[in-house]
């Protein structure tokens, strides 16, 4: 306004049209920094004083002090306040001007490549998410069904269930379910067994979470009414019992009704049908040894006659033997046919086919830098951007699974680091300065990790001196001294590395397996995903996904530039027989390029 000598209003009055009721006293509050634009209508304003003074699009925005805020006053009838806030990360800021056309294009893009992803697998699981149908072990996992999705099934008949629909919702597993559930957890997690049982081999806190989610999805589908979405078998709650897990035609119907919901059958038939085997295993299996629990056997119509009942409660070892045989084949079965439907390299294809994976995931880090907001102005949006940026930094450093990502401690400076005995018995590692090394070192006990018995590990612990790369240890000292205690808002301290944002109605700030893997979504969202309606994003073709997705790029980054299955795995923590198996996209051409390589020295030396 000085260099072309112009007041408030005399800018006011050029780029105002008839009718607009824009003040001002806006533009001045917006000169002296007392206010910034923010919605929608501002932008707007914003692009006409950029055109009246001849200066590049996007000039002022750049200016701002939160750049990468979403803008508010979209349009959006219609749609819930809560899908609202997603969507507006991700809209034009000339989103309202735009026609009619132009702007369901842009949501259906929006809401189809970023907020779902728009894999086949993700399809399937959006589809199959609105059919809720599983019980839960609260007792086991920490995590309750609604009151009113409890409420749903009031009664246990089956003439009602068939009326109520029971997969409308996830409800509680019945006392007795959950007792014999709690019985099992007990034999499998415990220290030492009880006296007169046997057992083979010891579930950690993540089996018994995944072990207890399948079990439940298994009872919820039977118990779902058979004339329902969900085409269940309608046992009335009061029946279901782990004892029904000894007929074969039970896991007949359980396995075909998972095909016939995916159109064909995965790895994951087969994996319940081997969690069946080992609880009938001789010696060893928990079913096994509790032949009392054939007390509770029900018949159950068409699948189970009265005559299948009498004959497993006087001869249970054999009804033992049966499924175990008859699981094994239809397991061997399944497997020659099995197909994968979800493809991990899918949604970072663009990333493991580039020169450097590493190189190119790293582009999200400096994204998050270039929008990030002034932490005066803007002191949780801040934090919240310092966090993403460590989680990206962090996770290409180290190569973690997601477990040991997310449950790293944190030991400051001015603390005394725990001790490897201690963190072994926490099972989890620490981030901590090193006094010997000048610098941020992480150090993880094997018994950590999920595959601890490997021969990488050989029984030592893993650590690694991060290096102080693009200021990587200045960021660390700002997130653990000023944006860290933002985050924790007052709530109490998980003392974790990394913590969610406490607020008024969340005030555990630890994460868990889900809301860490959202978290890392949400980034990849917002600063990953090349958007081409707003230009923010840096990768075209990436997809929304999870942190393990990083070991990928970690490992196909070392494959290309070596050609070493053993130097990738370093990188990974694991074999390079795992490597070559899981993790490695070592596509074709570069396969070819390393040869040729080599080749070439004859002729360069010629």
């Amino acid at each position: 306004m000085s260099r072309h000598a112009e007041s408030f209003l005399a800018l006011h009055r050029s780029i105002i049209r008839p009718g607009e009721d824009f003040h001002p006293a806006t533009i001045k509050a917006w000169a002296a920094g007392r206010r910034v634009p923010r919605n929608a209508g501002s932008m707007e304003i914003l692009a006409r004083i950029e055109a009246r003074y001849s200066l590049p699009t996007g000039y002022f925005k750049a200016k701002l002090p939160h750049p990468g805020r979403a803008c508010a006053g979209h349009d959006l009838p219609g749609i819930h306040r809560a899908e609202q806030r997603r969507l507006a990360w991700h809209l034009p800021d000339d989103f309202n001007r735009r026609s009619a056309a132009e702007r369901a294009e842009i949501l259906q893009w929006v809401r189809t490549v970023i907020i779902t992803g728009s894999t086949e697998y993700r399809r399937f699981q959006a589809e199959a998410i609105k059919l809720r149908y599983g019980l839960r072990f609260p007792a086991l996992t920490g995590r309750s069904a609604p009151r009113n999705s409890r409420a749903e099934l009031k009664s246990e008949s089956r003439a009602e269930t068939e009326d109520t629909d029971f997969v409308s919702a996830v409800i509680d597993a019945p006392p007795q379910l959950a007792m014999e559930m709690a019985n099992l957890v007990r034999f499998k997690t415990a220290t030492l067994t009880d006296i007169g049982f046997r057992r083979s081999g010891k579930w950690n806190e993540e089996t018994v979470a995944q072990k207890a989610e399948h079990i439940g999805l298994m009872f919820g589908s039977m118990a779902s009414a058979p004339g329902g979405a969900v085409a269940g078998l309608g046992v009335p709650l009061s029946n279901l019992t782990l004892a029904l897990l000894v007929f074969p035609r039970i896991w007949d119907w359980y396995v075909q009704w998972r095909e016939r919901r995916r159109g064909f059958f995965t790895r994951w038939e087969v994996d319940m049908l081997r969690l069946g085997m080992s609880l009938v295993k001789q010696e060893t299996g928990w079913l096994r040894q509790m032949p009392g629990l054939a007390e509770r056997l029900v018949p159950i119509e068409g699948i189970v006659d009265q005559s299948e009942v009498d004959s497993a409660r006087i001869d249970w070892a054999g009804a033992c033997d049966r499924l175990h045989g008859h699981a094994a084949a239809r397991a061997k079965e399944i497997e020659r046919v099995a197909r994968v439907h979800r493809d991990p390299f899918e949604p970072i294809l663009p990333i493991l086919e580039a020169d450097s994976p590493v190189g190119e995931y790293r582009k999200i880090a400096q994204e998050i830098l270039r929008l990030s907001p002034d932490p005066d102005r803007h002191p949780r949006a801040a934090a919240e951007a310092a966090r993403s940026f460590l989680l990206i930094r962090l996770g290409l450093h180290l190569g973690l699974r997601q477990k040991n990502l997310r449950q790293l401690l944190l030991c400051s400076r001015h603390q005394v680091p725990r001790t490897e005995r201690q963190l072994e018995g926490l099972k989890r590692g620490e981030i901590r300065w090193s006094e010997r090394d000048r610098g941020w070192e992480v150090f993880i006990p094997a018994v950590a990790f999920k595959n601890a018995g490997s021969s990488f590990f050989e029984g030592r612990p893993f650590r690694l001196i991060l290096p102080d790369l693009d200021g990587l240890y200045g960021k660390i000292r700002e997130y653990v001294d000023r944006h860290r205690p933002v985050l924790l808002n007052g709530a109490s301290d998980p003392f974790t590395f990394f913590v969610k944002t406490a607020k008024a109605t969340s005030r555990d700030a630890a994460y868990d397996q889900n809301t860490f893997y959202e978290a890392w979504r949400l980034v990849i969202q917002r600063y990953g995903v090349f958007n081409p309606y707003t230009g923010n994003g840096v990768i075209k073709g990436l997809l929304p996904h999870g942190p393990h997705n990083i070991r990928d790029v970690l490992a196909t980054h070392i494959l290309k530039q070596t050609g070493s299955y053993e130097r990738a795995s370093y990188a990974i923590q694991d074999t390079p027989e795992m490597v070559a198996k899981h993790y490695g996209r070592f596509l074709p051409q570069d396969k070819s390029a390393l040869a040729a390589q080599i080749l070439n020295q004859v002729w360069m030396a010629a």
